[in-house]
């Protein structure tokens, strides 16, 4: 077994990889860009290197630093966790040349099936059944959009490189397929610096059902069951789960199998995992699901998996990469329980699910154990960066049965309070008391059908009003004191009350505040009165905030007297929703544009965000292309009326 290892990756993966190579007692060297120098991962690994700067083309990207780095410090093997480096087989190529052990598959099974249109040809050599569609080395527009047509609309543009729903387009129409390619193409090229694409028949009820793999480098192969992905909203996942619902015995048997064989017609070593498309129109059957494509490296969700086999998939890889057989044969794994991942992202729901930045100022989980784990790569006072994916962490739950792990993620999610930044907390909740979700009857199209009522925001019950507001007042509500202390100012013969102001968005709260028996106060908002006691870990306060916690939905409020002051000529312009980079500009200035009309395209997060115009208007001012922007600037000025 290695004595040593660097860890190529970053956030919640390093930690988790860390912490398996401890329990091992094998070291752990992290790297860090410039951004990440006080990240958790640095913090809990033995030794850290410094790679570069923020962007990741600039450190995380730099195999060459990564690999100086590890035989600097004298590790044996890299992990290179997912994401990143992890499906480079050029990365592979140039660790083993440089004498250490890549902890994963071989480069010549990641080239295989890095590119989804090779490694489909290559699993309908092997049997594996394979979804229509076009898989040929052809990318010019005339050929792509006539294999479409011929192919049947609607379909799905995919990168053939990569994978996380980027350079993903579904098109209903031929008269749409051309800026859709552009748009996936550009997507792509940014994400994987390939825009090569490949067109497939869009399944009208898809279910995504992976199977994870497990090979050695003594010819074994087994499976580890599968998991439902299905829950998803662009193409990537939201709440994972193992098994999958609905599942049978005939099916079960049917996709392991294939999954199986399509891990040893590339003689595959390490982890990996097999992605179905499943038609579940008519439940699940044997002949309605397709080979998608094969991801060679360690998944996000791997999680659910170890919570129904009790494995450490961590721990496989090590042994596999250090020339050892598979721990366990296929007979010897068994599949107990029910487990559900929900991934927890910095990002605002209900405006699109754009992603968030801010400083984590207040992060509390509930209590972990055998049943519950929290997957994450961040502290309390940590900030969420432009620069990197923006998960806070994965809560993974288990259970003996489906509607009892689904109870736990509810119990979990409400249990789990982040202030200082946006979250999707309350969708995940939302989304799991979804009751088609609940039935098990779950497609890929579920969230994108739904997602006005999942991503609603509830306005503030008057109590949450009138927590917020006590919160702020400075009143403490120490047991014995005299209730007075607890709130400055007594009159004779009556309290005095305090009156608070607060404000979240464009609406303005004033709370009275008035003291009582026992450290208590009685707080009216709006006419109605509610008897409180301050404190709490219901409320957190932070600079020139307080977010009031209920259930697993949060409300932030402003503290007027602690705002900057707004900018008096914002009215007439359109400010960027987060940072990014302008990808491309479609309308000059002087252009009368309508509301909705598309501007420009905005990259923040790995993904494309179309900014439209919010009214109709001239243009005065647009920002240029190839501009680095940060949250707030200013992309539009209009011309005034």
């Amino acid at each position: 077994m290695f004595a040593k290892i660097l860890i190529a990756n970053r956030g919640e993966i390093a930690c988790r990889i860390i912490r398996t190579a401890r329990r091992m007692g094998i070291a752990t060297v992290a790297v860090h860009s410039d951004a990440d120098a006080g990240a958790l991962h640095v913090a809990e690994a033995d030794e850290a290197v410094h790679i570069g700067p923020s962007p990741v083309g600039e450190s995380y990207l730099r195999g060459d630093r990564i690999i100086a780095a590890a035989k600097r410090t004298g590790a044996e093997a890299i992990h290179p966790g997912y994401g990143f480096l992890s499906e480079n087989p050029d990365f592979v190529d140039q660790v083993e040349q440089a004498g250490l052990t890549f902890i994963g598959p071989s480069a010549a099974a990641i080239r295989a099936m890095g590119l989804k249109d090779a490694a489909k040809r290559l699993m309908e050599k092997a049997g594996v059944p394979v979804v229509p569609g076009y898989h040929g080395e052809a990318q010019e527009l005339v050929v792509l959009a006539s294999k479409a047509r011929e192919i049947g609309y609607p379909v799905l543009i995919k990168a053939r490189a990569g994978g996380g729903g980027k350079g993903m387009r579904r098109v209903d129409d031929p008269d749409d397929f051309s800026d859709s390619l552009g748009a996936a193409r550009r997507e792509a090229k940014a994400a994987f610096g390939d825009d090569g694409v490949l067109v497939e028949k869009y399944v009208e009820k898809p279910r995504h059902i992976e199977v994870q793999v497990f090979g050695d480098r003594h010819g074994n192969a087994v499976h580890l069951f599968e998991r439902d992905c299905s829950a998803q909203r662009r193409h990537q996942k939201v709440i994972e789960e193992a098994p999958a619902p609905g599942m049978t015995d005939e099916m079960r048997a049917a996709m392991t199998e294939a999954a199986v064989t399509a891990a040893k017609a590339i003689g595959y070593s390490g982890a990996g995992t097999i992605e179905f498309i499943v038609d579940a129109s008519q439940g699940l059957r044997p002949d309605r699901f397709w080979f998608m494509e094969m991801n060679t490296r360690l998944q996000v969700e791997h999680p659910v998996t170890e919570m129904v086999t009790g494995l450490d998939l961590v721990e496989w890889q090590l042994r596999v990469a250090a020339g050892e057989t598979l721990p366990l044969r296929q007979q010897d794994i068994r599949l107990s329980g029910h487990a559900f991942e929900a991934r927890l992202y910095a990002e605002d729901p209900a405006r699109g699910f754009l992603p968030a930045t801010g400083t984590l100022h207040h992060l509390a989980f509930p209590a972990t154990g055998r049943a519950l784990r929290v997957e994450t790569g961040v502290r309390q006072g940590d900030t969420i960066s432009p620069f990197y994916d923006p998960m806070i962490a994965k809560i993974v739950v288990h259970a003996a049965d489906r509607p009892a792990a689904l109870a736990a993620l509810s119990a979990a999610l409400a249990g789990t309070r982040v202030a200082g930044s946006t979250v999707n907390t309350a969708f995940l909740s939302a989304l799991a008391a979804d009751p088609d979700f609940a039935a098990g009857d779950v497609d890929t199209g579920l969230i994108g059908r739904k997602q006005d009522g999942l991503t609603a925001r509830r306005p503030a019950s008057p109590r949450v009003l009138a927590q917020a507001a006590l919160a702020v007042s400075g009143a403490r509500g120490a047991e014995g004191a005299d209730p007075w202390s607890a709130l400055a100012g007594y009159a004779h013969f009556q309290p005095l009350a305090r009156t608070v102001t607060l404000r979240r968005g464009q609406e303005e709260v004033t709370a009275s505040i008035v003291a009582g028996n026992r450290g208590r106060f009685a707080v009216t908002v709006d006419g109605a009165t509610a008897t409180l006691a301050a404190g709490g870990d219901a409320v957190a306060l932070w600079p020139g905030h307080v977010t009031v916690f209920e259930a697993a939905a949060s409300y932030t409020f402003d503290v007027p007297d602690a705002e900057a002051e707004a900018d008096a000529a914002g009215g007439d312009n359109l400010r960027a929703p987060m940072p990014g980079l302008i990808k491309l500009v479609r309308v000059p200035a002087g252009t009368k544009v309508v509301r909705g009309q598309p501007l420009l395209v905005l990259e923040a997060m790995k993904m494309e965000h179309t900014i439209t115009a919010p009214q109709d208007g001239t243009i005065a001012e647009i920002a240029p292309e190839g501009a680095q922007v940060s949250d707030g600037t200013v992309l539009v000025r209009f011309e005034e009326a």
